[in-house]
């Protein structure tokens, strides 16, 4: 797998904001990734560090539309902490 299919999207919320001041950034990843692909992915695409990853499996929602229901994908969730004093400079809005 590629870096750029691993790393779907980076997640930005008040939750994963407040999370980036202690140096941890949240993405969206493949669901055939693991903790190594992740950790290699982060330092191919924005050349940091990574010093731990966890991921975690979010389950689909179910959702209805009138008479029909339905249900979300699930998808796969990686927190990334860097080492200290490394940052993504994607995420500081400049």
């Amino acid at each position: 797998m590629n870096s750029n299919d691993i790393i779907v999207r980076p997640i930005i919320s008040e939750k994963t904001t407040g999370l980036m001041e202690e140096n941890k950034y949240v993405f969206e990843v493949s669901r055939k990734a693991n903790k190594h692909m992740v950790k290699k992915a982060v330092k191919d695409l924005f050349e940091v560090d990574a010093e731990k990853v966890n991921i975690m499996n979010v389950r689909g929602k179910n959702r209805r539309l009138r008479f029909h229901v339905g249900k979300r994908a699930a998808w796969k969730k990686a927190i990334v902490t860097l080492t200290v004093g490394q940052k993504i400079e994607i995420f500081d809005g400049q």
